[in-house]
């Protein structure tokens, strides 16, 4: 049950369909922590890369049930694959501001060369992201679904190897990759030793909106910062449906607080 927030609580919802969202969610904690947190999943049905549009926004407006009580001042869809999908029908649905994640398509076409875009099938076959590439990536840019990695990543996020299993990752010579899915970035590392160039997604960009939106623009801690409850930093993280349990557990690995030794 979605519990209604106080008048004047500084309230922010993160929604991804997995564990993908909780580095967008650090992130932007880090840029604003005197905001109170609530991360929405649905790991009962990640991921959703491979459904319908139309299936999509049922499962997204499923998940994000009540959450008009908790008084947000801004929503923020940590997943590529749902921006790509639905963002203009939850601006249309919702009266508080909605903040999409694109891929850094931008960012890499300023580097030059070839670039290799890795994101859903959903996020690749939907219209705003051919938007996307065809105004930002040069015309030699590589846009590949890739089946069944974010799957991957959600089932063996405790023990992630340091090489993927082979057929996770397109065949290519890129001079740089961009990543569009936010669970793409627990394998970030991985991704970059396999291609040997740089790597960029969209979270910092994400965050850096997110910030504007609220008004906490002068805010940034280091990543310890974001469990010392202060009386200067009394932020908190509240976990609403999905796997509770596991997304707190990553938020304390993605800060150093716990290994997942």
């Amino acid at each position: 049950m979605v519990k209604q927030s106080k008048q004047g609580e500084g309230v922010a919802v993160v929604f991804d369909s997995g564990i993908g969202g909780l580095n967008l969610l650090c992130e932007c904690a880090r840029r604003a922590p005197q905001m109170h947190y609530y991360y929405v999943s649905d790991n009962q049905n990640v991921p959703y890369g491979d459904r319908s549009a139309e299936e999509i926004l049922r499962l997204t407006l499923n998940a994000l049930d009540g959450i008009e009580k908790l008084r947000p001042s801004a929503l923020v869809i940590a997943c590529n694959t749902v921006t790509a999908q639905c963002i203009d029908s939850l601006r249309k649905i919702f009266p508080f501001p909605v903040v999409g994640i694109q891929p850094a398509v931008k960012q890499a076409a300023e580097k030059g060369g070839k670039c290799l875009v890795l994101a859903t099938e959903a996020t690749v076959s939907s219209a705003p992201f051919k938007k996307l590439i065809s105004r930002f990536a040069p015309a030699d840019t590589a846009a590949v679904g890739c089946s069944g990695l974010a799957d991957y990543i959600e089932r063996n996020i405790f023990a992630l190897p340091a090489v993927l299993p082979q057929g996770l990752l397109p065949d290519f010579s890129p001079n740089s990759v961009v990543l569009g899915c936010t669970h793409y970035a627990f394998v970030k590392e991985q991704i970059q030793n396999r291609y040997k160039c740089a790597v960029y997604d969209g979270i910092f960009g994400t965050a850096s909106r997110f910030s504007e939106i609220v008004g906490m623009t002068d805010h940034f801690l280091p990543r310890a910062g974001i469990f010392d409850h202060s009386p200067h930093n009394a932020f908190k993280i509240t976990f609403l449906r999905g796997n509770c349990d596991k997304n707190a557990r990553i938020v304390k690995y993605l800060f150093g607080i716990e290994t997942f030794d």
